[in-house]
């Protein structure tokens, strides 16, 4: 239950900015703000929230809005296109609107908007009518910086996304009417995305909004604690058959689902478990008829590849002796400055580039060292991923290993005690991929490496050890 956050979401700046990782409850905590403050699902209250926390203890602004949700993920097109996809996503939103709000709304008002010439145009057309008409919007906009992945991707993409972002480009604009209407019938905005970066470069566009991700009284919105999870555990083990005790399917699922947290000031405080992760596990069990799933990361949870190559890409940017995602792995740790905003352009300084790790869900807040933030990589899933990251930085030009060969040397290895080819196999792909530049490293990069290959070990997970 997380409506006991909607009260505290009231108290707070009208124009809330929240950044969490992909896939870690943001969409659900949206619809869940929609059915609350939407006009039409008044007569639906008692059985949407009465045995809920914000059932109990409902606030002034109830059922009281129009909302107006936009979802950037449903822009099709790439930068040289943007104008146009989100022009025709805000004209199928903006439609939509009008009809579920046609007995709020004047009438005709649809088939003028129709007449208006794209975004920008629309959405200053809507609040204004909405204004006339004495209603309040409160607008949401999910995924706002779908495209980041883009824009980070290489140089013209940045060019393209400045021209965007900055001066008179369309996507400002739009962001400035969005401003605007804030001083008309816009009354509450809520905007999630993963990273600030494009936020930051909307800022003079859009400054009237707090960023409150990194905020303590919010940490525990978005994903579950261990009490959590244990008591969704309890309640399915009543509706299906379970064969593991909630403390033994915790065991199983701890290592890899939870220990994130997103505030320094917390992290003493009780970790978060990535929610789709878990809800990926408890449907699979129920489904296995009390097995536990054999793949333990769901396939839509790994960062897609063009974000690998981007990370990839800025990584290898810093010094042959700096690389922020080789000194994690073979330390264990990082230190850094989180920061909750940076334009693209900066995105090489090293603190921005590990606030973009973080945000993107590849660190956790883990305390302080030497009075800067100390992050750790949360659990195993990103550990994966981030060992996979580093076996793709030492094979940038040929991105595939022999993943049959690896599979059945870790099968000897584990049913045979072949251990002496496993290795030889992983020493001499060391050999074959290693440049002059990484063979340079010495230690470090042996051990990374070494990390990398066998952490894709079907059967046994690698320690490293600190120093």
């Amino acid at each position: 239950d997380k409506t006991s956050f909607i009260p505290v979401i009231e108290q707070s700046d009208r124009f809330f900015f929240f950044i969490r990782p992909r896939r870690f409850g943001k969409s659900l905590t949206l619809n869940m703000l929609q059915h609350y403050y939407d006009v039409r699902t008044r007569d639906k209250f008692d059985a949407l929230f009465g045995d809920l926390y914000i059932g109990k203890h409902p606030t002034r602004d109830r059922n009281s809005y129009l909302v107006l949700y936009l979802n950037f993920s449903g822009i099709s097109g790439e930068l040289h296109n943007y104008r146009q996809g989100l022009d025709a996503h805000c004209n199928t939103s903006f439609d939509y609107f009008c009809d579920i709000y046609a007995e709020y709304l004047p009438k005709g008002i649809k088939e003028v908007l129709n007449e208006k010439a794209g975004a920008v145009e629309q959405l200053d057309y809507l609040y204004h009518q909405c204004e006339l008409a004495g209603q309040q919007i409160y607008l949401f906009i999910d995924e706002y910086d779908h495209f980041t992945n883009a824009i980070l991707s290489d140089a013209e993409s940045i060019h393209r996304y400045t021209e965007e972002t900055h001066k008179e480009g369309y996507l400002r604009a739009f962001f400035n009417r969005v401003k605007a209407g804030t001083y008309s019938s816009i009354k509450r905005c809520f905007i999630t995305g993963v990273s600030p970066v494009t936020m930051d470069d909307l800022t003079s566009g859009f400054n009237i909004g707090t960023n409150y991700s990194l905020t303590p009284k919010f940490n525990a919105m978005m994903g579950f604690t261990e009490d959590e999870v244990r008591e969704m555990l309890t309640y399915y083990s009543t509706k299906a058959p379970f064969h593991h005790t909630v403390d033994e399917l915790i065991e199983l699922m701890k290592p890899w689902y939870d220990n994130y947290c997103f505030a320094q000031e917390c992290y003493d405080q009780p970790t978060l478990y990535n929610s789709n992760m878990v809800l990926y596990f408890v449907k699979n069990y129920i489904d296995n008829n009390g097995k536990a799933p054999r793949n333990m990361i769901e396939s839509n949870i790994r960062i897609d590849y063009e974000k690998l190559r981007m990370l990839i890409r800025k990584d290898k940017e810093f010094a042959h002796d700096a690389s922020i995602i080789q000194t994690l792995v073979s330390q264990g740790y990082i230190t850094g400055e989180l920061k909750d905003g940076f334009p693209a352009a900066n995105i090489v300084d090293s603190d921005n580039f590990v606030s973009l790790l973080y945000y993107f869900g590849m660190l956790t807040v883990s305390g302080t060292y030497k009075g800067k933030t100390k992050l750790i990589i949360p659990n195993q899933v990103v550990r994966e991923q981030l060992y996979t990251y580093l076996l793709n930085t030492y094979n940038e030009a040929d991105l595939s290993f022999n993943n049959h060969e690896k599979d059945e040397l870790s099968s000897a290895l584990a049913y045979d005690g072949a251990w002496q080819s496993y290795f030889d196999y992983i020493a001499d792909c060391l050999k074959r991929y290693a440049s002059q530049r990484d063979k340079q490293k010495g230690e470090s990069f042996v051990h990374g490496f070494t990390l990398a290959m066998t952490a894709q070990n079907r059967f046994y997970s690698p320690i490293s050890e600190a120093d």
